[in-house]
């Protein structure tokens, strides 16, 4: 399947229309997509015109393979677009399999070992700059999110286009570019 999101709103298909050029094959079940007003997190759930917690652009239930956007996003296809990508290669990300997970924490590894600064989005960057060596040695939680929040922006800056939140070095996101080639040259990807 091209693009495996499904939603009842004939609003939201039209803007998963537009989002969806260039991308991969997956394979798996469809996800489905929502958008709901003033997203915002609190004590770990999410909330929708709630005025509490911390603002967010979107959440996914990989469990429940649901992912909820926020309505803000529609005004602006393309942060819809990059935002929604993101959110997709967390569905990616957990059937990826061991080997590839591990070729990819490394690759940020080798980033950590010459200092590279910056990354390919905010989420993966607050969560970098909050990390230590312990966190990279023992593999903690910290460092799990952080790779796979680093994955993520990078699949959607490599499906995407330019964005201010791009800080990354062109060198190590050369390499990158390469990790997602040698990816997609496996076949469709599993969600």
């Amino acid at each position: 399947m091209r693009f495996p999101l499904i939603t009842r709103s004939a609003k939201l298909r039209s803007h998963l229309s537009r989002a969806s050029g260039k991308l991969p094959l997956f394979l798996g079940e469809p996800i489905r997509l929502s958008v709901r007003p003033h997203l915002t997190v609190a004590r770990g759930k999410l909330h929708s015109r709630s005025g509490k917690g911390t603002p967010v652009s979107a959440a996914s239930f990989l469990l429940g393979r649901r992912m909820i956007l926020d309505a803000e996003l529609l005004d602006t296809p393309p942060e819809f677009r990059r935002i929604l990508l993101h959110e997709l290669f967390h569905f990616v990300w957990r059937r990826l399999g061991n080997q590839t997970r591990g070729d990819y924490h490394l690759l940020l590894v080798a980033e950590r070992m010459v200092r590279a600064r910056g990354e390919l989005g905010w989420s993966a960057e607050w969560r970098k700059d909050a990390l230590d060596v312990r966190d990279q040695e023992s593999k903690s939680r910290r460092w799990r999110q952080y790779v796979c929040e680093s994955f993520c922006d990078t699949a959607a800056w490599y499906f995407g286009t330019g964005h201010s939140e791009h800080t990354l070095a062109p060198r190590h996101r050369a390499r990158r570019k390469r990790f997602f080639d040698c990816l997609l040259q496996m076949g469709p990807l599993r969600i």
